[in-house]
């Protein structure tokens, strides 16, 4: 009965709670009913009102349109105060544009004070008021002009409108209330301009400007007018001008404004006279002068990161370009300046594709985000950073190093070192005028002598400049070849900068540099940067000269200057070689040896080809073969490098040696000398004499690697087929391999033909008569091997070009395939370069565009452009379009090209081919010959992850048509800002017209792969 009682106690207080609850939810269900209620009474109150709100507005603009009674500047203001209470960007666009009118009309009304909106600034009780208002109304003209775009009608003309309110009421010059005796309030309105600049300042003023400049600039075309351009740069200038160029206000003109792409480009189009209140007000010298100061310069490098601190550093350029005082005064600050900033860019820019970097058209690869919008400016900012290394500005930098004169030595007439090559003398005229006229006054050669302090203010000077430019080559690496070609087209500037070298130090030269390799200074690398770029750019000017300009013109250096130097530089790398410097080297070290021994390579392989330079001059007098070959036996590290990169100092007699001691130390490893507890295993065939090749090719070429190093062993047979006399003891092997050599190098077997002139050996282009003539080639290189390891001498005479293929040479981007031509044909580079120097109307010669080859006793004509016979080469049409990474006029694939453009496509497609290469679809209206730049077709690889820009040693490659695989499913590819077209080496022409005609038609510029 107990349990029973407290049971029904607990159900009594659980339904006692229940009710508690239900009576509290009922209450709060009430409760928020009530406030439910008051809310969407609130909201339909408000929607009401502001539907009323913007009834009045909408009939005070009725009322206030052309042709209606002037409304007061209190009706105005009254009326804009109502719209911007209800204000919101989405539905009120069209009434703030009706409002922004009204208030510009009221502020050109003639004599009427009580019109002009900007009368109430001047109401003791309103005054506070209208500036909060023309504060809120400026700033939604901001928030608009960010979203306008300029190349829009519509969109531009509402930029024009949005930016005269912003012109009109940040600055009084255009208020006619203070005309006349309103001229004592103009300081008290010039101050409410000011809070009103401020505050739109605080707002991000200058990031509104920095968007729609870029929306109007950041393309092939500006879509903003004169007009435009000329408000928006006021607009930017004001608040500096007004804080007296703080560095608050320099800071946000730098980030924004001057980092627009190409601006200062724009400006000295569109409206050159903003250009002039640029430099009224000293703002070049000012910018240099902020960014001198390390931590600011950091800070804004930071802010724009990688792309727009290029666009910065563009502006830059061509503002210095433009002021010539300030350059020579503050030429310090300024490469200090553009150092730090190209350094900043350096940081980012990759030598390969990954997952974390992006494609830049001036950087490469780059491993901070690109801004792809900027893609289209990208030719105009290279226009500006040209600038850097334009002839001007190289004359104002240098000028400590060009205003030095080399000292003339009347006495001697003519050069010291004589031609020896039959190739040497070319009967040209103008040439032998040129070199006459040039050797009339030859200078002293110049020579390390030494005693210039390298502390000097001179010295530093020309170092830090040195550091700028070995920077920008480092840095933009997409226009490598375009900096080193601005380097050097002053004559003098290398010489003269070799003769400052020269004077460096005590002694001068060599000493003071290894010197600086062990000195970890900054000092020490603005030197050995001053060397590497004087390298690059050697190396550049002379891989780009031809012979005559070298040896007989001598353009920049004497001969004798290129044995000093070739003698300096031989010396440097041997020490930094052989004195460890290169086993441990990376960085900066690593880039100099390659930078110096690129260059003197660049020297050796010339003086190879037609020698410059005295006997042994390229030996090291102080290196004993000895000690070379101990230290290679003991795998020293030095040794092996010295080998790899400079073999030359050792004399070829002990290179020869050092090479058979290799092959014997090799045979022994393999078992392949006999001793006297083993013999080597013999490999036996039998050649019947009468079809020796078939026999050795069928024998041989199934051989292993280590069969084809061991013993073999020949039993001839006779045409009677009887086996002949005598045992071989390697004079029977040596016979066959020399008659074998024989008949395969043989021009009647048309596997390897015979250059005119000297007879040297090179693959026959028509060698593919022959089923089987790529195994052939094979079997050949196996044959030579087997002679060079078993040291038997056989008489080979190899053209130098196709010795320069097998060495590799042809991969180095300093390789001229132009300079190995006279080893295939000397009549045709002389000829060549008679065209070259032609100096009248080249359509006297008589030539056309096309030329005649003997094929296999036949004359072939190939057309270098269809009907390229019947067209006269002038000089209008020998330059109409360059060919780049081995195609050439004759090129298979250049043929195809021009044919399936006259003859397979329509008028239609041939215009959007035009489009595709130069993104317009038509002609220069003055033809190909006025196109800049000049319509270029690139042969590109198919495996390579980037386009590293002209190759000139594949010029062979493509002549050959060897390709690294089928090209099939890769399409031809443009840059429209340079006109060139990126065509890879198609196998057939089918595919070639597939895939250019699917190419042209898909209109997908960049994105385009």
């Amino acid at each position: 009965m107990f349990s029973a009682s407290q049971s029904s106690r607990a159900q009594f207080l659980d339904k006692a709670r229940q009710a508690r609850e239900e009576r509290r939810g009922l209450k709060e269900r009430e409760r928020a009913a009530v406030q439910i209620q008051a809310l969407t009474r609130r909201f339909l109150c408000r929607c009401r009102l502001q539907r009323e709100i913007r009834r009045e507005v909408d009939d005070f603009f009725v009322a206030s349109e052309p042709g209606a009674s002037k409304r007061s500047a209190l009706s105005v203001f009254r009326t804009a105060r109502k719209l911007l209470f209800v204000f919101t960007l989405q539905e009120d666009k069209e009434r703030i544009e009706k409002l922004c009118r009204c208030i510009l009309n009221s502020m050109d009304v003639e004599n009427e004070p009580k019109v002009w909106y900007v009368s109430l600034a001047l109401s003791k009780d309103l005054t506070l008021l209208w500036i909060k208002q023309i504060k809120d109304i400026l700033w939604f003209c901001c928030e608009f002009l960010k979203q306008l775009k300029p190349d829009i009608l519509q969109d531009s003309k509402l930029v024009n409108l949005h930016l005269t309110m912003l012109v009109t009421f940040t600055d009084t010059s255009t208020w006619k209330i203070l005309r006349g005796k309103g001229e004592t309030l103009r300081p008290a309105m010039n101050h409410i301009c000011a809070n009103i600049m401020g505050h739109l300042n605080q707002k991000g003023f200058y990031s509104v400007l920095q968007i729609l400049l870029t929306n109007g600039l950041a393309r092939s075309r500006p879509s903003l007018s004169k007009g435009s351009l000329t408000a928006i740069f006021s607009l930017a200038l004001r608040p500096v001008i007004a804080a007296q160029f703080s560095d608050n206000l320099l800071r946000s003109f730098l980030i924004h404004i001057m980092s627009v792409p190409a601006i200062m480009t724009h400006l000295a189009t569109l409206t050159p006279e903003r250009l002039a209140v640029l430099e009224s007000h000293g703002l070049f010298r000012k910018f240099i002068l902020y960014l001198s100061r390390e931590a600011q310069c950091r800070d804004v490098c930071v802010c724009l990161e990688g792309s727009h601190t290029l666009c910065l550093l563009g502006n830059l350029v061509y503002l210095g370009s433009l002021n010539d005082k300030v350059l020579e005064e503050e030429t310090a600050f300024f490469v200090s300046v553009l150092i730090y900033m190209l350094s900043y860019c350096q940081k980012y820019v990759s030598q390969k594709k990954s997952n974390l970097t992006h494609w830049h058209p001036v950087l490469g690869w780059f491993s901070q985000t690109v801004d792809y919008g900027l893609n289209e400016s990208m030719p105009l900012l290279t226009k500006q950073l040209q600038h850097l290394w334009g002839v001007h500005m190289i004359r104002t930098l240098f000028s400590d190093v060009l205003s030095k004169k080399l000292l003339e030595n009347p006495e001697t007439a003519h050069p010291s070192v004589q031609p020896t090559s039959p190739q040497n003398s070319l009967p040209m005229k103008n040439l032998f005028k040129r070199a006459f006229q040039k050797s009339a006054s030859v200078r002293n050669i110049l020579k390390p002598v030494g005693g210039k302090r390298v502390d000097s203010a001179e010295v530093q000077k020309v170092c830090s400049i040195c550091v700028l430019y070995q920077t920008t080559l480092a840095t933009l690496t997409q226009i490598r070849l375009q900096i080193l070609t601005g380097l050097t087209y002053l004559d003098d500037l290398l010489p003269k900068l070799w003769a400052f070298i020269c004077e460096l130090g005590p002694q001068g030269g060599l000493k003071l540099f290894l010197e600086c390799l062990n000195n970890d200074t900054e000092e020490s690398k603005r030197l050995l940067a001053m060397l590497m770029l004087f390298c690059d750019c050697s190396r550049h000017l002379i891989t780009i000269l031809d012979d005559i300009e070298v040896y007989e013109e001598q353009i920049s250096f004497k001969l004798e200057e290129l044995i000093t130097i070739s003698s300096f530089l031989n010396s440097f790398v041997f020490k930094m070689i052989w004195d460890g410097i290169v086993e441990n080297a990376k960085g900066e070290t690593l880039e100099l040896f390659h930078s110096v021994h690129g260059w003197l390579m660049v020297l050796y392989e010339r003086d190879c080809r037609r020698r410059f330079a005295p006997e042994d001059h390229w030996l090291r007098k102080d290196l004993k073969p000895s000690v070379l070959f101990q230290e290679l036996e003991k795998d020293k590290r030095r040794a092996q490098l010295l080998l790899q990169y400079i073999p030359h100092v050792i004399p070829h007699k002990n290179r020869v040696l050092l090479f058979r001691n290799m092959v014997i130390k090799e045979k022994e490893k393999l078992g392949l000398v006999e001793t006297s507890s083993a013999s080597p295993h013999v490999t036996h065939i039998t050649i019947r004499r009468s079809r020796m090749l078939e026999d050795g090719y069928e024998q041989l070429r199934q051989l292993s690697q280590n069969a084809m190093k061991g013993v073999i062993r020949v039993k001839f047979v006779n045409d009677l087929g009887v086996d002949e006399a005598g045992i071989d003891q390697d004079g029977v092997f040596k016979e066959f391999l020399e008659e074998i050599i024989k008949k395969v190098f043989d021009p009647a077997l048309n596997l390897f033909k015979t250059t005119s002139g000297d007879e040297r050996l090179y693959p026959s282009p028509t060698s593919y008569i022959h089923e089987n003539y790529l195994q052939l080639f094979e079997f050949v290189g196996k044959m030579l091997g087997k002679a060079v390891y078993e040291g038997i001498v056989v008489d080979v005479p190899f053209a130098s070009f196709f010795l320069s293929q097998l060495l590799g040479h042809h991969h180095s981007v300093f390789y001229s395939s132009v300079d190995e031509l006279p080893s295939l044909d000397s009549e045709f580079y002389k000829n060549l370069t008679s065209i070259k120097r032609y100096d009248g109307d080249i359509s006297d010669l008589g030539l056309t565009l096309s030329y005649d080859e003997d094929v296999m006793g036949q004359l072939v004509c190939h057309e270098l452009i269809p009907g390229g016979k019947t067209i006269p080469v002038s000089n209008e049409n020998k330059k109409h379009t360059v060919y780049y990474g081995g195609f050439h006029g004759s090129h298979r694939v250049i043929i195809w090209l021009w044919d399936i453009l006259a003859n397979d496509f329509t008028p239609e497609e041939r215009a959007m081919f035009l489009k595709f290469v130069t993104s317009c679809s038509r002609p220069p209206l003055l033809g190909f010959a006025y196109l800049k730049p000049p319509f270029s077709i690139r042969c590109v690889e198919v495996s390579d992850d980037q386009d590293t820009g002209d190759t000139l040693g594949s010029v062979l490659r493509g002549f050959f048509t060897i390709r690294k695989k089928e090209p099939g499913g890769r399409l031809p590819t443009s840059s429209t800002c340079f006109n060139l077209l990126k065509l890879p080496n198609y196998s057939k022409k089918s595919i070639l017209r597939e895939k250019l005609r699917y190419a042209i038609s898909m209109n997908t510029g960049f994105e385009l792969s």
